[in-house]
């Protein structure tokens, strides 16, 4: 004789309201409370020739019920998390789109994130990229140390990547 198949409806009408409201608690939407219950009941009727419980069966069903629930919600925060980055590089697509492609237009759009830099910051930056300096020699000419220079370049960098963001894969297809 086995406990669930004999009382399975018997368990079901008992638990799944309680089972059902404590799901909706956590994940919010009654569908996904309902899913998540039904596929608790579910999982419970297809082991259950095989399925001992050794604890309280109440214990046993909100223990089921509540990592459903996390894994519902872990799956939900990466599948937002996918959709805001989709969004995002739809967004830059479509400025892409908008903006005419052509060298003249993406060299305004570098020269006028530079010109946005630090003084420091652009003066250093140029001299490396644009005069093919090393940072010992920029060090050298300004009057300050090499690590001083290499921050700088790094400030610099991270200031462009954020102002160009939208427009380094054409940037990079250009080059």
């Amino acid at each position: 004789m086995n406990f669930f198949k004999d009382n399975f409806e018997k368990i079901y009408a008992e638990y799944y309201d309680r089972m059902f409201l404590f799901a909706k608690e956590y994940v919010v939407s009654e569908e996904d409370a309902e899913n998540i219950v039904q596929d608790i009941f579910m999982l419970i009727w297809e082991k259950k020739d095989v399925l001992e419980i050794k604890v309280n069966l109440s214990a046993y069903l909100f223990t089921l019920i509540k990592n459903k629930c996390i894994d519902h919600l872990r799956h939900t925060t990466i599948v937002n998390t996918f959709k805001q980055e989709y969004k995002a590089k739809l967004s830059a697509l479509e400025v892409l789109d908008e903006m005419t492609s052509n060298e003249e237009d993406l060299e305004k759009l570098v020269n006028d994130a530079i010109s946005k830099l630090p003084e420091r910051c652009r003066i250093i930056f140029t001299r490396s990229r644009f005069e093919c300096k090393k940072y010992h020699e920029i060090a050298a000419e300004l009057n300050i140390s090499p690590n001083t220079v290499e921050n700088q370049m790094a400030i610099a960098l991270k200031k462009l990547r954020k102002e160009l963001k939208d427009y380094l894969p054409l940037l990079l297809f250009m080059i």
